[in-house]
Order: C-alpha cells, then sequence, then structure tokens
C-alpha cells in the first residue's frame, strides 16, 4: 500500500470518528430530554488491497450504522395524572392537529415515548407540541362538554390504569365516567363498561432499530421497522396490563448514561488523534522520500 493510501486511510479515521462525536454530542445534549432514547455509531472495515501471497491490507474504516438503543429508562414521579410512561417496548401513537382522523393504520401514526400529555383547550389530549394522542380506534383522544350535561360533561382526567384505560370527573363533580370515544360522552365506571369502551392506544415494532427518529422525541415506521400496516383496534392496541403497562404520574426520563458517553468521548478522540497523527506521518514519509530524489 503507498503512502498516500495511508493518508486516505487515515483520512476515513478522523471524518468517521468525527461523526462518531456528533452522535456523542447528541446524546449528551439530550440527557435530560423526557423520553429520548440514544444511539451509537457502528464502524465496519473497507475492502482491502489484495497484496499477493493470500495478503490482504486494508484501506480504513466506514460508517456501518447509527443505531438507536431503545433501553427502558427510568422513571421521574410527577403530580400530573396525564404524565405518562410506559413499560414495555411499546409507544404511544400521535397524529398531527392538522391531519385527518381516524389514522388509517398503525404504521401511519407518530410514534413516541414521551409521555408529557394534557387536554387542550378543545379538550384532547396532547403533547407539548400539540400532537394528538390517539385511541384504540385511531382517533385523537377528545372530551365532550356541551356545557348542558353536568353529569357526563368533562371537567377533568383523574385516572389511566396500566390498560390505558380512562377515568375523568363530570361537571358536577362527584360522577366519574369512563372515557369512551373520541368526541362522546363517557360511560358509567362499571365492570361492563370497562371491557368496551376505548383505551389509550400503544403501538408496537417488531424491529426497533427499523423506527426513523422525526424530531420532537418522535418515530416514524419504515417498511422494515415491523409495525403493522393495519388499523387500530382495541384488542390489538390495549397496553396488556402486565408485560406492558402504562404508568400515570409518571414520565421515562432519557435513557443516556452520562459516564459512558464521556468514556467513550475520550477513546473517540483518541482515535481521532491517532489517525491524525497516521496522516502527519505519511506526510513526513512523503518528504522523505522527496529529499531523496534532490
Amino acid at each position: 500500500m503507498s503512502i498516500t493510501s495511508a493518508m486516505f486511510t487515515g483520512v476515513s479515521g478522523l471524518l468517521n470518528n468525527g461523526e462518531s462525536m456528533n452522535v456523542i454530542g447528541n446524546n449528551i445534549s439530550n440527557v435530560n430530554t423526557i423520553g429520548f432514547k440514544g444511539a451509537r455509531m457502528l464502524f465496519s472495515d473497507m475492502l482491502s488491497q489484495n497484496i499477493g501471497n493470500n495478503s490482504q491490507i486494508g484501506r480504513g474504516m466506514q460508517i456501518q450504522k447509527v443505531e438507536n438503543l431503545f433501553g427502558q429508562g427510568s422513571f421521574e414521579t410527577t403530580e400530573n395524572v396525564t404524565d405518562l410512561g410506559i413499560q414495555g417496548n411499546s409507544f404511544f401513537a400521535l397524529k398531527p392537529p392538522t391531519a385527518a382522523a381516524p389514522v388509517a393504520t398503525q404504521n401511519a401514526a407518530f410514534l413516541s415515548r414521551a409521555g408529557a400529555f394534557h387536554v387542550d383547550n378543545t379538550l384532547t389530549l396532547v403533547n407539548p407540541d400539540g400532537y394528538q394522542v390517539l385511541d384504540t380506534q385511531g382517533n385523537p383522544i377528545k372530551f365532550s362538554n356541551t356545557g348542558a350535561a353536568p353529569t357526563t360533561d368533562f371537567s377533568k382526567i383523574v385516572k389511566i390504569e396500566p390498560n390505558g384505560l380512562i377515568t375523568y370527573l363530570a361537571q358536577d363533580g362527584i360522577t366519574t365516567l369512563y372515557y369512551n370515544t373520541s368526541g362522546a360522552a363517557g360511560l358509567p365506571t362499571t365492570p361492563i363498561n370497562a371491557g368496551t369502551v376505548q383505551r389509550l392506544a400503544v403501538v408496537s415494532a417488531a424491529d426497533l432499530s427499523g423506527l426513523e427518529k422525526a424530531g420532537g422525541s418522535l418515530y416514524k415506521a419504515t417498511a422494515t421497522s415491523g409495525v403493522p400496516a393495519v388499523a387500530f383496534t382495541l384488542a390489538g392496541n390495549q397496553p396488556n396490563g402486565t408485560s406492558e403497562k402504562v404508568l400515570s404520574n409518571s414520565l421515562e426520563q432519557s435513557n443516556v448514561d452520562m459516564a459512558s458517553q464521556f468514556v467513550k468521548m475520550i477513546i473517540t478522540q483518541r482515535a481521532y488523534s491517532a489517525n491524525s497523527k497516521t496522516i502527519t506521518t505519511a506526510d513526513e514519509m512523503t518528504q522523505e522520500i522527496l529529499n531523496l530524489k534532490r
């Protein structure tokens, strides 16, 4: 391998370790972002050069993949009943406020682990950016307040159960009802109704690494993520309440470990410096060869 090739090998290390530092920096900058999932850079070697006698010389390295890490983050207890976290691998399903309802298929929804929700002035459960939280019909969770039915008109959410069942207090300050369907009056909190009313929807992905970040702590399904391309259903999209639970008064924190990120930062910086030294040394060797010709 020529000295020039050695320089290009060093350059590949410089460029790709620089990109790795960007990934680490993004992880650290989001250490306090609710529901954030960190990422790691995976490298692979480039096609080696055959030099005879079954020998090969490497030509440097390249980025193989930036892989998102979906490990469970810790939970912070809050005072808001609409602050939600998910224990398990599923996601909350959301849609932009301007998009049509219902969302046709599960893979058309935005997915998120950030559950800092609140009820807005249209009585719709939304995230801080106004994205609407979906129920198990693919409709936004929207409550009813006609102004003329104090025993069913919405006042405030008082309970969200691990299986996604939502209970709200009526305007009379006494009656509690289950959220039923989007924009409709709730149903009495009886065992019969508990099995039939719509709930907070969750969506699962067969291959989490296939999800695409969409900004704002949101993800989009891709062809490789395995999110079902079917409609939302009560049976298929409610949390099962055992291995998969919705935790009220809780927010999932970023899964970024600050200590490990600083260790990776040091290692990456050392690799960057070493590749820089490779280029410098190759340049000095080139100068020595040029001096021999004088």
